[in-house]
């Protein structure tokens, strides 16, 4: 009686569909997009009305009206595409040749028996070093050139890509290590087939987490050494008193920064629809 009192009420619990289910993670979506636009319409709407209340000079915070009608101007000449294109350029160059090599190293320090012990120290050693003290070295190897960006934005990169590869060849489980052991994989084999589905998701965080640090980058450099970019404009406005213009400038910034985040999580969910963590959350992480 007992038992059957068990499975009647284990019968009774009621089993979410895959259509409610998909309900349920659009709705939660859909709460996180209108918190979301909340805290953004609350900002816009501060900035807007610190300006005009007082309560901020507008002669160094105008109101994002005017920093708005000041960017619809910028939108239609050339040189503002300029320098968007040439940080968007910066940042893809930097971002492509730190993952690569990132990757490589990675798999080479990871997979090669007793290189984790003699890299450690190294590793240590190098990776607190922040990317703007080798500017001057950069400005005397490139100039005032794009390169000078890629660099700085390589080296910062580069750590965050190969500390995620080691951890996720960390990561990987020991029975599978075993088995491909025991089957006599290839390396090749044993990359493709056992680490490479551990490592993708570390990866990507590994990305994500470059991907922003190269904007931040890629804009510093721009403003520091003087090379073609949004990070120029922002100088160059500012020598011109054009306070708006710089802001504009800033706005963009801050867009190029959203965009980038977004894409890189549209190609997570996109590459890793097979793995749990992206499975779990509908798609939306």
């Amino acid at each position: 009686m007992a038992a059957s009192n068990g499975l009647a009420g284990n019968d009774a619990v009621p089993r979410m569909t895959p259509a409610a289910r998909n309900r349920a993670f659009d709705t939660a979506a859909s709460k996180r997009w209108l918190g979301s636009m909340t805290g953004i319409l609350l900002l816009a709407s501060l900035w807007e009305i610190a300006p005009r209340a007082g309560w901020l000079s507008r002669d160094f915070f105008p109101p994002l009206s005017v920093v708005l009608g000041r960017l619809s101007v910028l939108v239609t000449t050339e040189e503002f595409w300029g320098f968007v294109a040439s940080t968007i350029r910066t940042c893809v160059l930097g971002l492509a040749i730190a993952a690569i090599a990132g990757v490589l190293i990675g798999l080479a320090i990871g997979l090669t028996p007793g290189a984790r012990k003699y890299t450690h120290s190294t590793i240590e050693f190098l990776r607190p070093i922040p990317s703007v003290a080798l500017i001057p070295g950069v400005i005397l190897l490139f100039g005032a050139r794009y390169q000078s960006g890629v660099v700085l934005i390589t080296y910062a990169a580069f750590w965050q890509v190969l500390l995620q590869m080691l951890y996720g060849l960390n990561d990987i489980d020991s029975v599978a290590r075993d088995t491909a052991r025991t089957f006599r994989f290839s390396r090749f084999g044993y990359v493709r087939h056992v680490a490479w589905p551990t490592l993708l998701p570390y990866l990507f965080t590994g990305l994500r987490l470059a991907a922003a640090m190269a904007l931040v980058l890629a804009v510093t450099a721009e403003m520091v050494i003087g090379s073609q970019g949004v990070g120029r404009g922002i100088v160059v406005a500012q020598a011109s008193n054009a306070t708006a213009e710089a802001y504009a400038y800033v706005l963009v910034a801050g867009l190029m920064g959203v965009a980038i985040n977004l894409a890189a999580r549209l190609l997570e969910r996109r590459l890793l629809q097979w793995h749990p963590s992206v499975r779990n959350t509908g798609g939306a992480r």
